[in-house]
């Protein structure tokens, strides 16, 4: 069964009223409200009969949505409608890890986890955390799936890659500490991940499963270390990825073989052994998205469904149909693979995360959604100018050894512009939209003449021609990406495509990364290499003050894994 979850003490701190509330709830409902309260729902629209309709048939806990092309105002009205129709109050969660604009996309992006270790200050990290917390609380979200403590062990990891903050525990836990004392300024609950560590191997748990391969002994002094600190400091939920740590399992359960080894969302010995006993976790546990193969590989959907909880995992995150994974979790019950036991401490968590929150008693004054003016705090000009020093202070000149900036207007006027985009149609992470246009307006502001490549054709034409009509060459990265390949490098448009930097020893070239940190792998002839870390506009125009000298580049602070453990990336 594992530990039995203590309302009254750390992290939820209730007192006898809210304990009631959570006991007197929990005993009146019935079964099917209390197979519901373990979902969180994802709406892919924002259609709100559909989400009012599920919403009766399946009494789901928590909700996520999507909020592609869709106005704040938008967003904002679905949430407050879906709160209203629900009976408990809802767990509405974002991905807020670098700024509001993981809420809503128009949101104020400050600073991804890599830029925060880049910018070395513990202000920026409390202002990711702060910033997210204002805007989504204006929207009506209760619940921040962020930040990330994840440690980069690998390089070629792209799963974490920009969204854990160091390759250390101590820096781990210096960062998400700031970040959280800031999230804490807003009425929104904390959920850090993933849970038992990502980021010591290159492949994705969306498609496989993922495997933490550290010894007991390492993982204790590294991911252990991070996850004691924060569960210490009243961390009120976690995140268990679809990641494995065999060697730990090795221990925790003699006997045990390879080819049983599970996830941790479906491994009691880590949620109920390791993380609720052995770390002494006191809070919620929610699965990772259960789409994804590194669980959905694991058992037959029927089973895992109920194991999950069984596992120790009290929330299930999002539904694949949501009639079928309602039944599969309800029929687990009735087989007994979820007890009585387990479906009650589950339940206590849940409402007892909402009652630390003080939902029941919003929802019983008719507060649960804020008043539409707070939507005002989303973008406005204190969120900006955090966003404006995050940038100033996070962008790194990662080298130029041939001493190539600054590059101006008066000196270098004439630009040839390449930008390699991510050319998947339908990822997570999809090209942005005009980004070509983007940079070059901004390039034109200044004062530059900029010509765009055309990175889809091969390398051709007269060297001289092309010296003759050009002062400098800027190549631009956009390229971030996961759960379609499992390591995402550059890729090229064309064979020998004009926009591999074939130009470095005919023109003074600056490459930019505005997402991975780690494209020197595929580029380690350019001389001069700047990590940007984010494609907004105030992030291109403050790379470009400082590439013209105008402004010195204070991110000094990253991580020995732009140089990909090759020797020729210094050069």
């Amino acid at each position: 069964m594992g530990v039995i979850v203590n309302l009254a003490a750390k992290p939820y701190y209730l007192d006898a009223e809210q304990i009631h509330w959570v006991e007197e709830t929990i005993a009146s409902m019935t079964l099917e409200e209390k197979i519901g309260q373990l979902f969180i729902s994802h709406n892919h629209n924002l259609n709100v009969e559909t989400a009012k309709s599920d919403l009766r048939k399946y009494h789901y806990g928590g909700q996520r949505y999507k909020d592609s092309g869709s106005t704040i105002e938008e967003v904002y009205e679905f949430l407050k409608a879906a709160q209203a129709e629900s009976k408990i109050p809802l767990l509405i969660a974002a991905n807020c890890d670098s700024g509001g604009d993981g809420c809503v996309g128009d949101g104020t992006y400050i600073a991804t986890a890599a830029a925060v270790e880049a910018s070395g200050s513990e202000e920026v990290a409390y202002n990711v955390g702060y910033v997210s917390g204002r805007e989504e609380q204006a929207i009506g979200v209760n619940w921040n799936f962020d930040p990330c403590v994840d440690i980069l062990k690998n390089w070629r990891n792209t799963i974490v890659n920009t969204r854990c903050c160091g390759t250390e525990a101590d820096t781990v836990i210096k960062y998400a500490r700031q970040y959280i004392k800031g999230l804490k300024q807003s009425n929104v609950a904390v959920c850090v991940k993933h849970f038992p560590g990502d980021g010591t191997e290159e492949r994705d748990q969306h498609l496989v499963l993922g495997v933490n391969e550290l010894t007991p002994e390492e993982w204790d002094a590294s991911f252990g270390k991070v996850y004691q600190a924060l569960i210490d400091d009243g961390l009120m939920s976690i995140m268990a990825g679809h990641i494995a740590l065999p060697n730990y399992q090795y221990k925790l359960v003699p006997g045990l073989k390879y080819e049983d080894v599970l996830p941790a969302t479906l491994a009691p010995e880590l949620i109920n052994g390791l993380l609720k006993t052995q770390l002494d976790f006191n809070g919620l546990v929610t699965t990772d998205a259960s789409h994804m193969l590194g669980m959905a590989a694991a058992m037959p959907r029927r089973d895992f469904v109920p194991q999950a909880i069984a596992a120790g995992c009290d929330m299930f995150l999002f539904w694949r149909d949501a009639d079928e994974d309602f039944n599969y979790m309800l029929d687990g019950y009735r087989r007994g693979v979820i007890t009585e036991e387990r479906l009650t401490d589950a339940l206590r968590r849940i409402l007892g995360l909402k009652a630390a929150l003080g939902l029941n008693k919003l929802q019983k004054a008719g507060k649960l959604s804020p008043p539409k003016e707070e939507l005002a705090v989303i973008g406005c000009p204190e969120h900006l100018a955090m966003a404006e020093d995050a940038a100033d202070k996070s962008i790194s000149l990662i080298k130029d050894t041939r001493s190539e900036l600054p590059i101006r207007p008066e000196t270098h006027k004439r630009i040839e512009l390449h930008v390699l985009k991510l050319e998947e149609a339908h990822g997570i992470y999809k090209a942005k939209g005009g980004i070509e246009e983007l940079i070059k307006e901004e390039l034109e502001r200044v004062g530059f003449e900029v010509t765009l490549a055309d990175g889809a054709k091969r390398i051709s034409g007269k060297v001289e021609e092309f010296k003759a009509n050009f002062d400098a060459v800027l190549e631009f990265s956009d390229v971030r990406g996961y759960a379609a390949e499992n390591n995402y490098r550059i890729k090229w448009l064309a064979p020998m495509g004009a926009d591999i930097p074939w130009f470095v020893t005919e023109k003074p070239t600056v490459f930019v990364s505005l997402n991975f940190t780690t494209h020197l792998t595929d580029v380690p002839m350019v001389k001069c290499y700047i990590n940007a870390y984010k494609n907004t506009r105030t992030v291109i125009r403050a790379v470009i003050q400082k590439m013209m000298g105008e402004s010195e580049f204070k991110g000094q602070h990253f991580n020995e894994h732009v140089w990909c453990e090759k020797w020729e990336t210094r050069r």
